[in-house]
């Protein structure tokens, strides 16, 4: 395998900086609406990234970006799930 291959680069919806995919978390709308944390960026429907930062989660709470990006309500639960995460990693 080449060492050089690409690292897949994905933008914050909340901070618009770019990161390695695996520095994300990703958020995502299925076809029926329902909104969730996609922890392995494995899940079919829409998605959006968010750095893996308390920081950036606030930043898509106050912003409401989340709702915009994924054109649904965001529940509060989607919130608390992102910062479980974020917490659970560091």
């Amino acid at each position: 395998m080449p060492a050089n291959r690409k690292v897949p680069l994905r933008r914050c919806v909340a901070t618009n900086e770019m990161h390695p995919k695996k520095e994300m978390i990703r958020v995502v709308r299925s076809k029926d609406g329902e909104v969730s944390v996609d922890e392995t960026g494995k899940k079919s429907g829409r998605g959006a990234y968010v750095s893996k930062t308390e920081h950036a989660v606030a930043e898509a709470r106050r912003k409401n970006v989340l709702k915009h990006q994924l054109e649904v309500e965001i529940p509060e639960q989607i919130y608390e799930d992102l910062l479980a995460v974020i917490r659970k990693e560091s």
